[in-house]
């Protein structure tokens, strides 16, 4: 099969090459699939670059990258039915822990993380889900369903908080969201009901302005650490962040104190290591918003296989308006 693939960390044009490798047959439990698109996303990057806490070399000899994609089961192992042949499916944790992910041709996983596609959802979409998609909606969706509170989402130009707005909003929710001014139609157009400047002055006060002076309940947040004083000054006693990113600073001084006193519930959202009962319910969610109609998961651009290279600088660079993939046929 032909993939891209790297055995050292560095920048993109300097390790990653593409190569032709035996393909895996599937064992028990497993499914093959014939990959459409490969998603590319920021802790892709963060893997290849060597950019992750406490890790000083590559955990494989040989590694493809990108745990994101869509495709088509081509064959199966035993215990799985073989009307699985032929099903059209998106992927989740292709490359966690695991040293072959989705910039190929084809990948051999577990059957649970091949997950049936619905058959109105593209697979360009489909390469979406996976990260993103089951980051957002685990984020807007635990701790219940936020209908009839506010959510205040940070970063909702990104692309997972633009699926985060979507899903707030759908869920019943008044959609609070930060982003840059340039971003703020295609924010609002998502279905938020007021943005904010991330940049702006006394941040804090506007965002309860924007609520009528009332203190938030919900907070998702991609840069915990730069938010975190804007964070404990608006949020609402009991309330919750679920933040799923912090790279501007990964060591915060955590404010205990205001915390506790609030009764502040935080999460850390890593959606690999989401638990299977919880990941079963962002998938059903998601399904659920893909067929009402709720979800549009926006492509900035496709690169081919060849490309990689340069779909990982743009990835890395940011300002972007959507998802980034890799044509993998």
């Amino acid at each position: 099969m032909r993939a891209v693939t790297y055995s050292a960390f560095g920048d993109a044009v300097d390790v990653l090459r593409i190569q032709d490798i035996p393909p895996s047959s599937p064992g028990p439990g497993e499914v093959t699939v014939e990959l459409s698109f490969s998603g590319v996303n920021p802790s892709d990057i963060k893997a290849r670059a060597g950019a992750r806490p406490g890790v000083t070399e590559p955990p494989f000899p040989l590694i493809v990258p990108h745990s994101d994609g869509a495709g088509v089961i081509t064959a199966v192992g035993d215990g799985v039915p073989a009307t699985r042949i032929g099903q059209r499916v998106w992927i989740w944790n292709g490359q966690w822990q695991r040293a072959f992910g989705t910039a190929a041709s084809h990948i051999t996983l577990p059957e649970s993380q091949a997950v049936e596609l619905p058959e109105t959802v593209s697979l360009e979409t489909g390469a979406i889900l996976g990260i993103p998609g089951l980051t957002a909606c685990h984020a807007v969706f635990s701790g219940g369903t936020p209908r009839g509170q506010t959510v205040l989402i940070h970063g909702g130009a990104g692309t997972v908080g633009y699926l985060a707005v979507q899903l707030a909003k759908w869920a019943g929710a008044k959609v609070i969201a930060t982003a840059s001014a340039r971003s703020f139609d295609r924010v609002k157009a998502a279905g938020a009901d007021v943005v904010l400047d991330y940049t702006g002055e006394h941040l804090s006060d506007q965002i309860l302005d924007a609520n009528d002076g009332r203190a938030i309940g919900r907070i998702v947040d991609v840069e915990f650490g730069q938010n975190l004083d804007t964070n404990i000054a608006v949020i609402a006693e009991n309330g919750r962040i679920n933040a799923y990113g912090s790279a501007r600073n990964m060591t915060p001084v955590f404010p205990f104190g205001p915390m506790m006193f609030k009764a502040v519930t935080l999460e850390a959202v890593l959606i690999y290591l989401l638990p299977a009962n919880l990941r079963a319910v962002a998938i059903k969610t998601l399904h659920k918003a893909l067929a009402d109609g709720a979800l549009t998961c926006p492509v900035h651009k496709v690169f081919t296989l060849e490309e990689c290279a340069a779909a990982h600088v743009m990835v890395q660079e940011g300002n972007r308006t959507g998802a980034v993939l890799i044509d993998t046929k």
